[in-house]
């Protein structure tokens, strides 16, 4: 197995980034979000500081197989998914989740960010790898917890009163207006 495992999201992308790389390195796709919150009441708790709980994405549970597996093998962790608050998550998901099952024991774990898909970019990224970014993080949780809390508890209100179908969609531009 390659001493170094890269991670990102598409499997398109994996393929190339492997050719750029290396016989040294496996690049695996995490084929999106693999953790969602559960769904179900509680799946965030503004009680107890917005807590979330999450469970794998079903779809997707045979590519965390995968990344698992090779990530046993695997003696440095790449994150190296797209270099938006979606992607960071995305990472810090499948960062969790091997740590869980307690696969990156004494393994570095380095978060490389590029914005195109040339081997410069590619490469440069990997020279110089960064960490998970909280604030990133931070950002696409709160989204979840407002959708969750909020649009997903609106859309059975526009189900009675207008259309069947109709989605409150994204809701923080309306809360930061309501906070501002």
């Amino acid at each position: 197995m390659s001493r170094n495992l890269v991670i990102v999201e598409s499997p398109a992308k994996a393929k190339t980034i492997e050719k750029y790389l290396g016989a040294d390195f496996k690049v695996y796709a995490s084929y999106g979000h693999v953790r969602d919150l559960v769904p179900k009441e509680g799946a965030v708790n503004p009680d107890e500081d917005f807590a979330m709980r999450y469970e794998l994405i079903e779809r997707n549970e045979k590519h965390v197989q995968a990344i698992a597996k090779a990530a046993r093998q695997a003696e440095v962790l790449f994150l190296a998914t797209d270099p938006d608050r979606e992607g960071e998550a995305i990472s810090w998901h499948v960062y969790e989740i091997l740590k869980e099952r307690k696969l990156l024991k004494d393994k570095p774990v380095h978060r490389v960010v590029f914005h195109e898909i040339t081997k410069r970019a590619v490469t440069e990224a990997i020279e110089h790898p960064q960490v998970l970014s909280t604030d990133l993080i931070n950002a696409q949780q709160a989204r979840r917890a407002l959708d969750y809390l909020v649009g997903f508890k609106l859309s059975p209100l526009l189900w009675k009163k207008i259309r069947r179908g109709l989605s409150a969609g994204r809701v923080q531009s309306p809360a930061l207006r309501m906070i501002v």
